[in-house]
């Protein structure tokens, strides 16, 4: 391969960096850590940093609040790179959410505490996608922010 064609192969190519961890709070600055390691290999301004920061914990907190209850299990985080984009996938095997943005009503809440999280993402985020795995179990929340 000649060291044109090796250029032109790496700008085509993206880097998608894949984190689990446990659905648990205290496990969301993991998250965000990979985030920042990314912004080191495609610098980001601190504003968009910071929102994307704020999107991926809105994402993450649903997972780890709504998911799996008592049980526990795990949250699975991608992020993929590309020259013009950052996609950000979150995606849980629990009970999942309501993808019209409320999160489920149990006993004693209130209505207006769920919903919110997804209105933030939305607001930072140019596309996203809320639905299924695809596999019948979980949820799987997809945000893109062009860059």
């Amino acid at each position: 391969m000649s060291e044109r064609s090796a250029a032109a192969h790496t700008a085509d190519e993206s880097r998608t960096v894949r984190l689990t961890i446990p659905a648990k709070p205290e496990y969301i600055t993991l998250s965000r850590l990979a985030l920042t390691g990314l912004a080191r290999v495609r610098p980001l301004s601190d504003d968009t940093l910071a929102d994307l920061k704020l999107a991926l914990t809105e994402a993450c907190s649903n997972s780890v609040r709504h998911a799996y209850g008592e049980a526990g299990g795990h949250v699975e985080i991608s992020f993929e790179l590309r020259e013009d984009r950052l996609v950000v996938e979150v995606a849980d095997e629990g009970a999942g959410f309501d993808a019209t943005g409320a999160a489920p009503r149990r006993d004693g809440e209130e209505l207006a505490e769920g919903g919110l999280g997804i209105a933030i993402i939305r607001s930072i985020a140019d596309e996203v996608e809320i639905g299924g795995r695809g596999d019948g179990r979980g949820s799987r929340l997809r945000f893109v922010k062009l860059l």
